[in-house]
């Protein structure tokens, strides 16, 4: 995903996890933080994970801030942002909307870490935009956008929140629909015929 944003320039990255993707942009000049109203010109992040070329580019790298994590994650510091985007990954999610970002088939996987502050964050922010991604289906074919969520599957971003959810056949924006609007002639499905997909 990250290498679809190399056309861009003077991104900002405030973020739980910094990765070698977010390096590369810097280096490429994609990433600068010219423009954001907290921190200008400096990436924050809770945690690093990548490879060793990732921490040695990040020793004694004064553009990186590695700050706490009920700092960075505060939805009301994202919210400070101005056109914040918030890209989040779930394993689940039903036709109301909701995620289930720490389950797989109802079985406890991970924890929620900063999905729910920053799809919150994003909200908030002045023309902020909150995106949760998934395939569509499992590697076994079963789909991951369900009637109802999993039996034992734990809710991770509620359906208030859920602004834009992103498969490989489009995209359906939930934010301010009515649940029959979800579900019935989903959002899935216009995308999907928009974008030619069978």
């Amino acid at each position: 995903m990250l290498d679809g944003l190399r056309g861009h320039r003077d991104l900002g990255v405030h973020t739980e996890l910094l990765a070698d993707g977010i390096m590369e942009l810097v280096e490429a000049g994609v990433v600068t933080g010219t423009h954001k109203r907290l921190r200008r010109n400096k990436l924050e992040a809770t945690f690093c994970l990548g490879t060793q070329r990732l921490y040695d580019w990040l020793h004694d790298n004064g553009a990186v801030e590695l700050l706490p994590v009920d700092h960075v994650n505060d939805p009301r510091r994202i919210a400070q942002q101005r056109d914040f985007i918030s890209i989040n990954a779930t394993t689940e999610v039903d036709l109301y909307g909701q995620c289930a970002s720490e389950t797989i088939a109802g079985r406890y996987w991970s924890s929620s870490g900063g999905q729910a502050d920053f799809a919150r964050g994003a909200m908030y922010s002045p023309g902020g935009k909150a995106f949760i991604v998934l395939h569509s289906t499992t590697n076994s074919g079963r789909s991951r956008i369900r009637t109802r969520l999993t039996e034992g599957s734990v809710v991770t971003t509620l359906k208030n929140t859920v602004d834009h959810v992103v498969t490989e056949w489009g995209i359906a924006r939930l934010r301010g629909r009515l649940v029959p609007a979800r579900t019935l002639g989903s959002p899935f499905e216009e995308d999907a015929m928009r974008s030619g997909a069978p």
